[in-house]
């Protein structure tokens, strides 16, 4: 992914980065722990750009995707979740995502892993990322949960913190 300036610099003001520069070249799968791990709102629409051509176009797939699952309550206006009047989703419908996530073997083994490296760019040194998920990697808070086995966590000031999570006990 060649991250374009509109990708890097159209994120809110304080929102989690991983710091990434207009023109840096990541390999997609970096990418993908960075979204996942550190909530890389930058690298969302970079990965957007490079998968639809621009972050509009992104968008329409997820939203498209979304009704293909079965959401009802549903609508997506950006890549990362980062807050807009007209983005939205419901409790149900997060179910609906997070079920279909999970038949992902590559989003599954991304979820549930607690630390990661991207190496070196064209452009920046290696970044190690934690997984923020406090049930799979406790890191300040004693929330682990033995059986969790990924999932996602979210935070705006408008929703506050969001939470999806996958645990497994025997089968």
């Amino acid at each position: 992914v060649t991250f374009s300036h509109h990708a890097v610099t159209s994120i809110e003001a304080g929102s989690s980065h991983l710091w990434v520069v207009t023109d840096e070249q990541i390999k997609m799968e970096d990418c993908l722990y960075g979204i996942m791990l550190m909530s890389a709102n930058e690298m969302c629409n970079g990965v957007a750009e490079h998968v639809a051509g621009s972050i509009d176009a992104f968008v329409d797939m997820m939203n498209e995707r979304a009704k293909e699952i079965g959401c009802t309550g549903t609508h997506f206006a950006n890549p990362n979740g980062l807050y807009l009047d007209n983005h939205y989703t419901t409790a149900h419908d997060m179910a609906l995502i997070a079920t279909e996530a999970m038949k992902n073997p590559v989003f599954r083994k991304i979820t549930g892993t607690k630390n990661y490296t991207i190496p070196k760019t064209n452009k920046n040194d290696a970044r190690n990322l934690y997984n923020k998920h406090n049930m799979l990697h406790p890191i300040s808070y004693p929330y682990g949960y033995d059986y969790c086995i990924g999932g996602k966590t979210g935070y705006t000031d408008i929703a506050r913190w969001t939470l999806v999570t996958f645990a497994k006990k025997d089968d």
